[in-house]
């Protein structure tokens, strides 16, 4: 569980520099390909932030032995997803 967690880590960084779009929103993107921007009520910190939490969830999720109590329940033959 610990490699999956420092594998999820170091894909999900931030690449480049910060950008400020037309309406006034920041980006920067991420090494898995996302753009991360801020929203009205959301900073791109705070963004970023859940991005890489959620990274870290799908990746302990699907290394995590069967029958390990959860908050969120997951079938043994469905992972989680980023729907």
């Amino acid at each position: 569980m610990r490699r999956a967690k420092a594998e999820a880590r170091t894909s999900h960084v931030t690449i480049g520099h910060v950008r400020r779009v037309d309406d006034g929103r920041v980006t920067i993107d991420c090494s898995c390909g996302m753009q991360l921007t801020n929203g009205p009520d959301w900073s791109l910190d705070e963004h970023i932030r859940l991005h890489r939490a959620e990274a870290r969830y799908v990746a302990l999720s699907k290394v995590a032995p069967a029958g390990m109590p959860r908050l969120v329940a997951v079938d043994q033959d469905r992972l989680p997803t980023l729907d």
